[in-house]
């Protein structure tokens, strides 16, 4: 009897399943997708109802022959992609692939890889769903249509090689708004005033301003606050009021994929792709040692917080035999899942609670241990009993002031003493407060007062975009990621302290884009679309028509904006001709270009004031700076080159001194090193003109020797580290060099005819191991100074003495 074939995505799922499976199955995989759109045209007939062109995706033929190979002698052909669309859509073009090999074709589908439910999903396999591989489809036909459309205007109207898409344009939109957001915002000025007081037994506490006559506090400038404080001298701080209750703090719910995402971001500083990627491994399968390759965790793209029975039995077992009864809850938990949610598939779990953190630590990568010890810890508590406050808040009277205390104290840990780090935290025992009574006078130890101003909305973390894009139905757990890497990928946004900032890139495709595709950068219209693809799934909506809607809009703005985009306007008119200057985007970043291009050619950087309103570079150009040169004493005035702006001094040519700087938060020019670090020293005579010879840096900060008659004698030459290259039949030495970000390296002086380079001051002496010429000096947390052989292959290291 011939022997059946499952086909899964991942060869580490091939593995896993083969580990319990045996013989008894072929199990292949299809290594992901196996067919698409092509990559080089559009690929969609709109003339005939929106008609996909697929075509094996370049690279995978030899993959599609071994599965076309193995399914001819299979009796049945088991296609076992992810429990999703996408895996929906890479079994509905499997089965068009291989249905003339072999016409016995079933769809199984299994939420965790476990012998369990792949012999569960075998014994009821089911036809491919039809309603959902269109609702991919039709997904994917949308994004092809925005994609292939509109990128080529931005490539003629704001810089060639850009690209937009329908999902990640408007995230970008939503980051964008948030920094104009921050732009418009204007301060307001208010203090804070704080008494630290005391009573008849410690500890002291301290005590918020809370209201002034009856109403809300608010202290809205200097003056005011000196009145308040002086109104407040002297004056008795008496108890008005002491309330004490018992709060109970509720469990979170077990993971979503959003949910997951924020919390290794807020918790490990993990990107989303980070985070996605060790859960797609700890789904698939991971080598335990002796336990054999196991699979960790259940499907980890999922908006469902609904588990199994026999998970929730599992947990509780887990809790009362090794936390006791008190730790589980008089009834067991069921988290409602929010509306418009899927609901397929299972919370991301752990599939056997039993496997706990302590048990694979040693065994697993540091991200995959981390993202496992999340999802366990969050699944279990999620099953616990509550947490128990005792809390205790106060009302002190001062004159016309009320001010607030509050205090708690954790009387029972309950999830908590699982979940997680913050346990000590949420406890509250530095918010004690000391026993207080109605009537009874404190001490004043102090009494602060702060002023503060009120701060613009943060920039999105991915934490919080996640969370955003969630709320606003913008997206599908398994392209949060997807998104956020293309917005960093494409350039359109830079990661600052952990935060969004769009960059001018960014804000111009964004600005465009809003300005001509109002429909398709519409957030309401996009959250639409998702609900619509999610009608397509469940019957309600014909994929065909939901494309012939929107490509009837889409079409006419797509024909309007071909005439009417232009680069944005600046404000700013060209000094030269007069005409407007217009933002453009050349391979070194963002200029300005004249309008009147190309009879008139003036272009130059520029810089934005704290409103985002345009500056022309040019104007501040030569301006003095404040700073004297080092070397002859003259101004120094500030310059701008291809990598942006520099201070060079007056005296050029006969001082060719220059600098790097920085601004103070008063907007002071400063050195970025120190006037002494900055004079060139003499090393002796010009070969050429007899003049002195400097040793002198460059901008990025490698060293070279140039003869102070320059610029009349061009006489230089790179600062040698004295050490012959070490490649065969070279006769050149290792210079010191730096990157364009200042990273120092030593490279072979015959470049580009010999591109030896090491990132490490290279010393004369050979590799005891693999006979490298040479080591370099290296220093590490680890091991501190040491030598090691900077042959990537070779891990020889010599500790120095």
């Amino acid at each position: 009897m011939a022997k059946d074939l499952i086909i899964v995505e991942s060869p580490a799922k091939v593995k896993t399943i083969k580990k319990f499976l045996g013989d008894k199955f072929y199990v292949e995989a299809s290594v992901g997708h196996v067919r698409d759109l092509p990559q080089k045209k559009l690929g969609v007939d709109e003339s005939k109802g929106f008609e996909p062109q697929y075509g094996v995706i370049p690279g995978k033929q030899k993959v599609v022959d071994q599965l076309q190979k193995v399914a001819a002698k299979a009796g049945t052909v088991f296609l076992a992609p992810d429990p999703d669309r996408e895996g929906e859509a890479i079994a509905w073009h499997m089965a068009e692939l291989l249905k003339e090999t072999n016409s016995n074709i079933e769809r199984i589908q299994f939420n965790e890889i476990t012998a369990k439910a792949v012999r569960e999903a075998l014994e009821h396999p089911r036809e491919i769903n039809e309603k959902l591989f269109q609702s991919q489809q039709a997904r994917r036909i949308l994004d092809r249509l925005v994609g292939y459309k509109i990128s080529p205007l931005l490539w003629r109207k704001v810089r060639k090689g850009i690209s937009a898409g329908r999902v990640q344009s408007v995230a970008l939109r939503i980051v964008v708004d948030r920094e104009k957001e921050r732009l418009a915002f204007k301060p307001e000025e208010y203090w804070l005033f704080k008494a630290r007081l005391e009573g008849d037994v410690p500890p002291p506490f301290e005590a918020d301003l809370a209201k002034i006559g009856g109403k809300k506090a608010h202290v809205g400038s200097g003056d005011a606050a000196q009145a308040l404080a002086a109104e407040l001298e002297g004056k008795p701080f008496v108890v008005r009021e002491v309330a004490e209750k018992e709060r109970s703090k509720q469990p979170p719910a077990p993971f979503i994929t959003s949910t997951l995402q924020q919390a290794a971001n807020q918790r490990l500083g993990y990107a989303a792709k980070k985070t996605m990627g060790a859960a797609q491994k700890l789904y698939e399968g991971v080598d335990l040692g002796e336990r054999g390759t196991t699979a960790l965790i259940t499907y980890m793209r999922t908006d469902s917080t609904r588990i199994a029975d026999e998970a929730r039995d599992a947990a509780k077992a887990y809790i009362v035999e090794t936390l006791g009864k008190e730790y589980y809850p008089a009834k067991a938990r069921v988290f409602k899942t929010k509306a418009g949610a899927q609901d397929a598939h299972e919370a991301i779990r752990p599939i056997d609670v039993a496997i706990t953190p302590r048990d694979v630590a040693g065994l697993l990568p540091k991200d995959q241990y981390q993202v496992y010890k999340l999802v366990w810890e969050r699944f279990v508590a999620s099953q616990m009993a509550a947490a128990r406050f005792w809390d205790t808040s106060a009302a002190i009277e001062c004159g016309p002031a009320e001010f607030k205390a509050k205090g708690e104290r954790l009387t029972f840990p309950g999830f908590l003493k699982v979940y997680g780090q913050d346990a000590e935290d949420e406890s509250g025992a530095s918010k004690a407060l000391p026993p207080l009574a109605k009537g009874q006078e404190l001490k004043l130890l102090e009494l602060k007062r702060e002023q503060k101003f009120t701060q613009p909305p943060p920039r999105y973390t991915e934490a919080s975009l996640v969370r955003e894009l969630e709320e606003k139905g913008i997206g599908r757990p398994s392209t949060y990621a997807a998104i956020i890497s293309t917005l960093l990928d494409r350039d359109y946004a830079r990661l600052e302290e952990k935060h969004f900032a769009p960059t001018e890139l960014g804000v111009t495709v964004s600005d465009q884009l809003t300005a001509h595709f109002q429909t398709v950068m519409d957030v309401g219209f996009t959250a639409g679309m998702e609900e619509a693809l999610d009608q397509v799934a469940e019957g309600g909506k014909d994929w065909r028509a939901l494309l012939t809607d929107f490509a009837s809009g889409f079409n006419e703005a797509l024909e309007k904006a071909g005439k009417d985009m232009a680069n944005e306007d600046t404000g700013l008119t060209c000094p030269d001709c007069g005409k407007a200057l217009k933002a453009k985007f050349g391979r070194s970043g963002p200029f300005l270009a004249c309008a009147g291009y190309p009879e008139c050619k003036f272009t130059s950087n520029f810089t934005k004031d704290e409103s985002g309103a345009y500056q022309l570079a040019e104007k501040i150009a030569n301006a003095d700076s404040g700073l004297v040169c080092p070397s002859c004493g003259k101004p120094m005035l500030v310059k701008f080159g291809k990598r942006g702006p520099f201070l060079a001094c007056a005296g050029y040519p006969d001082c060719s001194t220059t600098a790097n700087f920085t601004r103070d938060e008063s907007g002071k020019y400063q050195f970025v090193e120190t006037p002494e670090q900055m004079v060139p020293e003499v090393v002796g005579s010009c070969p050429e003109c007899g003049k002195d010879v400097l040793l002198k840096k460059t901008r990025t900060g490698s060293r070279f020797y140039s003869c102070s008659g320059y610029p009349k004698c061009k006489y230089s030459k790179p600062f040698t580290t004295g050490v012959a290259c070490p490649r065969e039949g070279c006769d050149g030495e290792l210079v010191e060099k730096s990157s364009r970000y200042g990273k120092l390296f030593y490279s072979c002086s015959n470049y580009p005819n010999c591109d030896m380079a090491v990132w490490d001051w290279p010393v004369v002496e050979p590799c005891p191991e693999c006979g490298s010429p040479i080591l370099v000096k290296k220093t590490t947390k680890t091991h501190g100074e040491h030598l090691a052989c900077p042959v990537k292959t070779c891990k020889y290291r010599k500790l120095q003495q």
